[in-house]
């Protein structure tokens, strides 16, 4: 099954929990939540209390993506809000595995994201002991992008480790994705898509979820 997983990050914030109830009317099947410190990336989103807040409106699993340094600092607290998968990024964690065991301490999914020139090669010791990987097919920190067109290649690569260590783990895509190239990431192996603008674009939630769904 292929997912939908809207980033609320292009929501109108001033009515948040409006969209959070209609991603949850119109057939999302989870939220992605991008968390961005200004220190990693050139921006800086929302933090826990956010979280906490829109938590009680859906019970759509909560994907929180950690664009942070030392993300482990952090992970109780996400946690604490209502995070459902916690994903870090291979870049910010000098003890990546160590940070792993530790968010699964915790009863909740973890993924590890790969920036776009971040080699697949390096989640060969990691990639049996996680439940999603996200490859981000933009460079982080802003919304509306453009896709890179061979980050396609790098699902392919994350989909043939997978068929050797973890089958039934989730390859997600972040950045860029719409209805014009949702079918080619999908052949290349992603099983979660990340959409923002697509989703968010015009106010039309209902009819942009439709639109992707059809693209795959």
């Amino acid at each position: 099954m292929i997912k939908i997983a809207p980033s609320i990050l292009s929501a109108d914030f001033s009515r948040l929990g409006e969209h959070i109830k209609q991603l949850d009317a119109y057939g999302a099947d989870m939220i992605h939540i991008d968390v961005m410190d200004g220190m990693f990336v050139p921006n800086i989103s929302f933090g826990t209390p956010i979280i906490k807040s829109i938590r009680k409106l859906t019970r759509l699993p909560f994907d929180v993506h950690l664009m942070i340094e030392e993300p482990s600092r952090y992970v109780e607290e996400f946690v604490n809000a209502g995070a459902d998968i916690i994903t870090i990024h291979y870049e910010t964690d000098r003890h990546i595995d160590r940070t792993i065991n530790y968010i699964k301490s915790f009863g909740v999914k973890v993924g590890v994201a790969l920036n776009p020139a971040t080699p697949v090669a390096l989640l060969k010791y990691l990639i049996s002991n996680v439940d999603m990987v996200l490859i981000m097919t933009v460079n982080p920190g802003f919304g509306g992008q453009k896709f890179i067109e061979y980050c396609s290649d790098k699902v392919k690569e994350v989909r043939a480790l997978a068929d050797i260590y973890n089958k039934d783990i989730m390859i997600q895509v972040d950045g860029g994705i719409d209805e014009s190239n949702v079918h080619d990431v999908v052949n290349s192996g992603a099983n979660v898509i990340v959409a923002g603008s697509a989703v968010f674009r015009n106010d039309e939630i209902e009819k942009n979820i439709k639109k992707l769904k059809a693209g795959i």
